[in-house]
């Protein structure tokens, strides 16, 4: 497979990770919230967890997703097996010792 073929898979499985990590993150807070936190609320308050829950998913998988890319990067060589989507390569500089 090409550079670009393994950037863009690589691109769909971290999505589809960071996708699944929230959801995962979202359902074990919304238990534990339900179980330990909703029960001492009133019910006129509880509703204001749901926010925060769904901030806290987020803010969770986050952080797990940028300590599995740093593991991945530390057990491979990212510049042999991916190449730059935007950008690429820079064009060689141009000669400033020729003047039009």
């Amino acid at each position: 497979m090409s550079k670009k073929t393994n950037t863009l898979l690589f691109i769909l499985g971290a999505t589809a990770f960071n996708v699944i990590t929230t959801a995962a993150c979202f359902i074990v807070l919304l238990l534990l919230y339900a179980r330990f936190i909703m029960p001492l609320i009133p019910e006129g308050g509880q509703a204001w967890g749901f926010p925060a829950i769904f901030v806290a998913a987020i803010a969770l998988s986050f952080v797990i997703y940028r300590a599995a890319l740093k593991q991945l990067m530390k057990r491979m060589d990212v510049e042999k097996h991916f190449d730059p989507i935007f950008g690429g390569r820079r064009p060689p500089p141009k000669d400033s010792s020729k003047t039009p």
